[in-house]
This record gives C-alpha cells, structure tokens and sequence, in this order.
C-alpha cells in the first residue's frame, strides 16, 4: 500500500509516518523544506518537496498512491492571524482534498479536531454532535470552516474522505503550549487557569494508530473521534 502524507514533519504526522513504514506501508510525505525532507527520510518516508497552498506540487507525488493523509494544518493557539489560518487550514485543505478525489485517490484521511465542537458546556458529544459557534481561536474557527464547508460538502459530492477527530495531543516530542503546559505542571508549578475547563486528551501514538485503523477499517463518509475521557485542569493526574 503506498501513502501520500502532508503535515509528515509535525508532532502527529511524525508519528503517524513512523508507524505506518513499520507496517510496510510505501510513504511519500510533503515536505516544505530540506530540513524536512532529512527528518522525513530518517523516519523512513520517501520526501517531496512541495506545500498544501500549491496543488502543482503535489500531482505527481500523490498520483497512483492509494491512501492520502491531510495532516498538516497552522496550528498557533492564541494566534490571530487569521489570513494566514485561513490560507493554510481552509485553502489547504480544499486543495489537498479536491487534487486527491480529482486523482481518484481510493481512500482520503482528513484530520479534523475535537475544537470543531466549541464549548459544549460540560456535555459529552459524539461524532453527530454539531455547533456553528462561536469559536474562541483562529484555529478553532478555520478548522470548523475546513470541516464543515470542505470536507464534508466534498463527501456530499462522492469523494472517499473519513475524518478523524482527535483530542489534545500530548506525548514525546510535543513543542506545543500544551506540550510546555503539561511540563510545566509536572515539576509542580500551578500554570492552569479555569480549573472547571475540561480537555479529552489522546496520546499521540493512539493517534497516529486511529488514522491508520480508520484507513483500514473505517468507513467512507464517517468521522471518528480519536480521544480519551474528558479531564478537568483541576483533576490532579500525576498519582493515577
């Protein structure tokens, strides 16, 4: 089986590339620089230079595979540069998603997030669960555009997509606020506001194998939520 990769060099894509080489997938991955084109290479992934914005620089890599990976998404919590969100997260995506139906991929993995939800005030929500907002950042907002008035208008259409929507990352090689929140926390320094906010988490590898398990088994047109219970920052964890 041979797999097209974008967002290969990030926190979840890293993983997800090295778990499918372990499992002989052939892995062509976009990278945007050579720096990245190095680290996709030691992961085990055939590189190719390219970007989501450009759809010119992923025909030829993505041709004849028979599973696209949209990973890569401008994730800048507390960020407000909305253009820039908007350029990657939304105009990415539908470039991604459009070159791989058009290319008749058999099988497209986008990934979504659980921020597509909003707030539910405390409630626990399934895959049917849906809210127009508001949204408290640009990447909450940008990513519920790329959800909604890409991905699923393009399954409407009969492309082959599954979403996956995971909770917050957490785990090895996590440079993110929430990687130094979690860091920070744990040598017992109090950082967490709000201790009645809730977060579902899910390990990174958990992830990376929900991607791959919905390639598999999953079904074309359904989304998957890909995360654990949800844990209050109040919930002292580091005795469980």
């Amino acid at each position: 089986m041979k797999a097209f990769v974008t967002g290969g060099t990030g926190f979840i894509g890293q993983h997800l590339v090295r778990q499918l080489v372990e499992r002989d997938y052939e892995v062509v991955a976009l990278a945007r620089s050579e720096s990245g084109v190095e680290q996709l290479r030691t992961l085990g992934a055939r590189p190719a230079l390219g970007d989501i914005t450009d759809m010119d620089s992923m025909r030829e890599p993505m041709a004849g595979c028979d599973l696209v990976f949209h990973v890569a998404g401008w994730y800048k919590i507390g960020g407000d540069d909305w253009m820039q969100a908007e350029i990657i997260n939304v105009g990415g995506t539908r470039k991604v998603l459009r070159l791989a139906y058009e290319l008749g991929i058999p099988k497209i993995i986008y990934t979504s997030t659980v921020a597509v939800f909003g707030d539910t005030h405390g409630n626990i929500v399934d895959e049917t669960y849906h809210t127009d907002g508001p949204f408290v950042t640009e990447y909450d907002r940008t990513k519920w555009l790329a959800h909604y008035k890409v991905a699923v208008p393009l399954i409407e259409k009969g492309a082959p997509i599954i979403i996956v929507i995971p909770g917050v990352a957490y785990g090895p090689g996590d440079h993110s606020w929430i990687g130094d929140l979690m860091r920070t926390f744990y040598i017992g320094v109090p950082v967490l506001a709000g201790p009645d906010t809730a977060f579902t988490y899910a390990h990174v590898d958990d992830i990376a194998e929900g991607h791959i398990l919905a390639a598999e088994k999953g079904r074309i047109g359904e989304s998957y939520v890909l995360a654990g219970p949800a844990v209050p920052l109040h919930a002292d964890i580091r005795s469980s």
